[in-house]
């Protein structure tokens, strides 16, 4: 449901300022990069179950390696020490820690969802703008604000329940024993949960409310 509202709030924030209406080469380059966004959420959707630290590493190492060739292949100069302990432990908190827990998100609340709260990150980000910097905002921004504020009401207040059916699934991730996860432990479990190990989900049809998460991704 977001996504309808997604684009409506890209319109706001890239309507000109003059009498006639139009879009610049920035607005399609935003437009674009929430292309590229979305398509990598549903692609990381798919690895969500896995370890997320070792998944957000491997992301880094890429991303990081090509920001590198980048910048070399630029002439840019070599940065001392102190400045690669300063974008390493921005790096570590900033995009480290965010896409653990976005990983954790895509796994328990699926692509749809996460993709439409973490877009608040950049509002919040405004609104702190504006009052510790005294930063000002126009109208359209805050038309924007609403429309994204209305995307998240929707996800938050919807109820999605009907009978479904679980198709035989293997697979390793963290978890608890629920109505998803009744199934035989390695000799010498101790009783702790949640706990990771490869487990194997049997064929199951039930109802109850339930969101597009690792378990739920069936047709409707």
């Amino acid at each position: 449901m977001c996504s309808y509202v997604g684009l409506p709030r890209l319109v706001a924030l890239s309507w000109p300022g003059g009498a006639g209406p139009g879009f610049n080469l920035g607005a399609l380059a935003v437009a674009g990069a929430c292309l590229c966004w979305g398509l990598d959420n549903n692609l990381t959707r798919k690895l969500s179950a896995g370890d997320p630290l070792l998944i957000a590493g491997t992301k880094g190492l890429a991303a990081g390696a090509a920001n590198l060739a980048l910048a070399a292949t630029a002439g840019l100069p070599a940065l001392t020490p102190a400045q690669i302990a300063a974008a390493a432990a921005v790096g570590v908190l900033g995009y480290g820690a965010s896409l653990v827990l976005f990983m954790i998100a895509l796994r328990e609340l699926g692509a749809a969802r996460t993709g439409a709260y973490f877009s608040t990150a950049p509002f919040i980000g405004a609104a702190v703008s504006i009052v510790l910097l005294a930063e000002t905002a126009g109208p359209l921004t805050g038309v924007a604000a609403a429309l994204m504020a209305a995307g998240v009401w929707l996800h938050l207040t919807e109820h999605h329940a009907h009978e479904h059916t679980h198709e035989p699934l293997a697979h390793t991730h963290a978890h608890a024993h629920d109505a998803h996860h009744r199934h035989d432990h390695p000799q010498g479990w101790d009783g702790a949960e949640p706990h990771t190990h490869y487990h194997e989900h049997g064929p199951l049809v039930h109802s109850h409310p339930h969101y597009p998460d690792v378990h739920h991704r069936h047709r409707h």
